[in-house]
Formats: C-alpha cells, structure tokens, sequence
C-alpha cells in the first residue's frame, strides 16, 4: 500500500512540474483558469511568468531545474522518515 501511495504522489508531482514549466502542451480547460482561478491558465509556464521583469528571467528553464532538484531531495528525505517512522 506505501508503494502505491509514493507512486501516485511521484505522478502527481511529475504533473504539477509540467505544468509550472514550459513545457505543457494541453490546454485542458478554458481561458478562465483551472477552477475558475485565472491565475491556472491552460498554457502552464507558470515560472516564466513569476520570473519575467527580473534579472533570473533568461535563466527560467535553469531555476526550474534546480528548484525541482531541490524539492524532490527534500520530498526524499520526509518520505524516508516517514517510511522508518512506520517500522
């Protein structure tokens, strides 16, 4: 039951990166936002859009990398000692 649970938050987590980078091809719902919320527009690429008008704009794709890196290694360690917790 714990693999699954990793493996379905793993996906989800894939997702959301997807979609906060540039590279989110589906426009699944409309011009609206997700939810009705303006700010989840349906092109993604929501970074680039934080980062424009500052110095680390060209380095968007670079931030995205690192930040994801460091959020996954940060995921790691809470789902190891949530796993030693359990035992």
């Amino acid at each position: 039951m714990s693999r699954i649970i990793g493996l379905t938050l793993a996906i989800l987590l894939a997702v959301i990166f997807l979609y906060i980078s540039r590279f989110w091809i589906f426009d699944l719902w409309g011009r609206e936002g997700l939810l009705g919320i303006e700010y989840l527009r349906p092109g993604g690429d929501i970074l680039r859009r934080e980062l424009r008008g500052t110095p680390l704009a060209p380095y968007d794709l670079l931030v995205w990398v690192a930040g994801g890196f460091f959020l996954l290694t940060m995921l790691e360690k809470l789902w190891g000692k949530v796993n030693n917790a359990d035992h």
